[in-house]
Parts: C-alpha cells; sequence; structure tokens
C-alpha cells in the first residue's frame, strides 16, 4: 500500500459521507438552490486565494527544480483555472473579481484555510503538499462519482462546476501530488509521518464542513 492509500484508508469514512452529503447530492442533480450554490462559490472563491498560497510556499520548500516549477505551476492554475470558473459565475451575479474576494469568510472557511496556512508556515514540502491533497483528490473523486452516468446535459445548471472537476486536466493534478507525496514520505521520518496523517486527515474534514457550511449558509454566530 502506498502511503497515499494508507492516507485515504485513515480518511475512507470522511470521504464516503462526502459522497451522500446533500449539497454534493442537489450539485450532482441539478437541484441545488441557486442562493446555496452562490454562497458556496464565493466563500470558495475566498478560499482559492488562500490555496495558491499555500502551493507557493510549497514551490519555496520543494527539494528538487521539477517539484519547485510544477508547484508554483499549481499557484498560476489555481489563480487562473479554478478562479477563472468563479469569475464567470460572478458575471452572471454582476460581481466583479474584487467584490468576491471581498465576502467575508464564514467560520469553517477562515478556520480551513488557517490549518492548511499554519501548515505552510512550519512544515516541509511534503507536509505541505500533504495537506492541499484532499482539496484535490476529493473534488477529482467527487466530480467523477457525479458523471459516473454520463456529461450533464446542456441545461445543467452547474454543467461547468461539474465538467471541470471531473475533466482529466483536473485529475492529473491530484495524481502528480500524489506522486510527490508517495516519493517524500519514502524518506520521511516517523515524526514527520505522523504530522503528514493529521493534516490530510483534518484537511479530509473540513472538505466535508465546507460542504455542510454552504448547505447551512453558515454565518458567526455573534
Amino acid at each position: 500500500m502506498s502511503f497515499c492509500e494508507h492516507l485515504r484508508t485513515l480518511a475512507k469514512p470522511i470521504w464516503e459521507a462526502q459522497l451522500t452529503h446533500p449539497f454534493v447530492v442537489a450539485l450532482g442533480k441539478g437541484t441545488l438552490p441557486p442562493r446555496k450554490f452562490k454562497y458556496y462559490i464565493l466563500q470558495d472563491a475566498r478560499f482559492l486565494g488562500d490555496l495558491a498560497r499555500v502551493f507557493a510556499a510549497a514551490a519555496q520548500r520543494a527539494p528538487d527544480a521539477e517539484s519547485a516549477l510544477r508547484l508554483a505551476k499549481l499557484v498560476e492554475e489555481t489563480i487562473i483555472v479554478e478562479r477563472g470558473l468563479h469569475e464567470n459565475y460572478g458575471k452572471h451575479w454582476k460581481m466583479t473579481p474584487k467584490q468576491m474576494t471581498s465576502v467575508p469568510m464564514a467560520p469553517t472557511t477562515y478556520a480551513y484555510t488557517r490549518h492548511m496556512l499554519a501548515v505552510a508556515a512550519t512544515g516541509s514540502a511534503a507536509e505541505i503538499t500533504v495537506v492541499a491533497l484532499p482539496c484535490a483528490w476529493i473534488y477529482c473523486v467527487v466530480g467523477q462519482h457525479l458523471l459516473k452516468k454520463g456529461p450533464p446535459p446542456k441545461n445543467h445548471p452547474y454543467r461547468d462546476w461539474l465538467t471541470l472537476y471531473a475533466s482529466p486536466e483536473f485529475a492529473e493534478v491530484q495524481r502528480w501530488m500524489r506522486k510527490k507525496v508517495d516519493q517524500w514520505a519514502e524518506s520521511a521520518g516517523k515524526d514527520e509521518k505522523r504530522r503528514m496523517e493529521e493534516a490530510f486527515v483534518v484537511s479530509s474534514r473540513y472538505e466535508w464542513m465546507f460542504w455542510e457550511m454552504a448547505w447551512k449558509e453558515e454565518e458567526w454566530p455573534v
């Protein structure tokens, strides 16, 4: 069993819970209320800004030039590809990119990004990559799961979202990240592996919480 397969085994119940979450189910069916989808996209826009910073930190700590270049490319792809999807939705809502990224972070968005940034501040390239891995890997799994019966119809309200995250190009991102994590885990010590396991499981939990946050349209209680 590879280290990434081991990580997924640790987080298996969390991942399985995501595929049956009401937000994910409704997203796939196209029955998700537009208000909830808008809430999700605006929070995800805030999340992506910090995710790009996490990839940048991993690029700085990468032990070899090839990995540093690919991680730097992930910074660009996060900003251009995924943010581009968000900005297309923003145009529909008559919101500028600045307005979208000025929406206050909800509690879960704030907590998840602080978790990743804390690892990015002190961790190795392996730890930083693994803390961001559930985001890429889970979205690939969810996208492919929702489209297992074929592509969405042209009138599906969330067709663009589904086709992006079920795409071969997006799948390649998580495959590369898993490859590097497995490679770096071979030379990692016991304590570093333990931190990698913890970071992966916590990020997996936050991925489930992100769907839950959007489903309930979470707000700060005070």
